[in-house]
């Protein structure tokens, strides 16, 4: 009997992952359709055309040799940096934010590439410097000075989430680089003592609000806390199997402001359910392991810091919404990867699967080096 014939350039590909993205993508533009009142022009549409041109440049940046991205590291940063400055100079306003740059033909926010820019060269970073050095304040000074620039520019914005979301990526590289855990817990108790400072002091009135409805959401039920009292009403509308598709009330009637972006997993929850939140969960495990073991097999430091600090970026962007939608975090405005409607994060997060599958790539092109 003939053995069925796959040809090598389709049997190569990372299908443990494409798979699942093309799921969660495609269920995405099913939740939109719905969002949108079947009309699958107003957001499913854009949402699949975006998906197909950002696995594309997923797909080029896989085949991008390990040397570039070396290269590349600091040119990239300090471009990014540039452009954070332009923001703060000429960039435009919306929704009391100064965050993107008009280019004419597409409108680019600077913020959401410096998420994956942060890791890329801070994993260059401790790829060059020797492995003793990581216990002495050589480690540390120069990564938080390419870590607090960036953070600070888009603090000013001001974007909390997106500041968090880039320090974060920057701490999981430092960690894994192997900076002493002593450093990690002062930080963690200085940032404690003070934040009561920051949440008078630096934190704005919007922000502030956000902070004080987390704590008490019935406080103010039909001005700041309307998001997310609306929210976990969706989410937990729709019980076990959920209303059916087409039937969810509270995004249908408007009740749930953001329904295609922020708030689209409370929209996904109330028309399919609990199952269909487990479905969700499942195709994240899927690709945030498949990205933890390309980081483990990886041939080097500079490969290994490189996935783990990309796949650690989606995670956060997924933990960090659903908590929000739930109410177990403040709103900060962070769409759910793959899901919400939205081009940048949608680019953000296929450049961090892109250069997974690049290491990924190199790990079956290289033999296993001993840095």
């Amino acid at each position: 009997m003939p053995r069925a014939y796959v040809p090598a350039t389709i049997a190569r590909q990372p299908w443990g992952v494409l798979l699942p993205l093309m799921a969660l993508v495609s269920f995405g533009a099913a939740v939109l359709d719905s969002a949108a009142g079947g009309r699958f022009e107003t957001w499913s549409m854009s949402h699949l055309l975006r998906f197909v041109v950002f696995l594309v440049m997923a797909m080029v940046i896989a085949r991008l040799p390990q040397e570039l991205f070396r290269k590349m590291a600091l040119p990239v940063y300090g471009v990014l940096c540039l452009l954070l400055v332009l923001v703060e100079l000429i960039g435009g306003i919306g929704g009391g934010s100064q965050r993107w740059l008009n280019l004419g033909f597409m409108t680019l926010q600077p913020s959401e590439l410096m998420k994956p820019g942060i890791v890329l060269v801070l994993a260059w970073f401790y790829s060059v410097l020797p492995i003793g050095e990581t216990q002495s304040w050589r480690a540390l000074i120069p990564a938080g000075l390419l870590l607090g620039l960036p953070a600070g520019l888009v603090m000013l914005q001001p974007d909390l989430g997106t500041g968090l979301a880039i320090t974060f990526g920057a701490v999981v590289v430092m960690f894994l680089a192997g900076l002493p855990l002593r450093w990690f817990l002062g930080a963690g108790a200085a940032g404690l003592v003070a934040a009561p400072m920051a949440f008078f002091f630096l934190l704005h009135d919007y922000q502030r609000n956000r902070v004080l409805v987390f704590l008490d959401p019935e406080s103010d039920p039909l001005g700041t806390g309307y998001h997310i009292t609306q929210s976990k009403i969706a989410i937990g509308s729709g019980g076990f199997i959920g209303k059916g598709f087409g039937n969810g009330s509270q995004s249908h009637l408007n009740y749930l402001p953001e329904s295609h972006t922020d708030f689209v997993f409370a929209t996904m929850a109330e028309e399919w359910g609990m199952l269909g939140g487990l479905f969700v969960l499942i195709v994240f495990w899927l690709i945030f392991r498949w990205g933890l073991k390309v980081a483990n097999s990886a041939p080097d430091r500079f490969s290994r810091l490189l996935a783990a600090g990309m796949t650690m970026t989606i995670f956060f962007y997924m933990c960090i919404n659903l908590m929000m939608v739930m109410g177990l975090a403040p709103v900060v405005g962070i769409p759910l990867p793959w899901m919400s409607h939205g081009g940048s994060s949608m680019m953000t997060n296929m450049i961090c699967v892109g250069t997974i599958m690049a290491v990924e790539r190199w790990s079956r092109n290289a033999p296993r080096s001993l840095s």
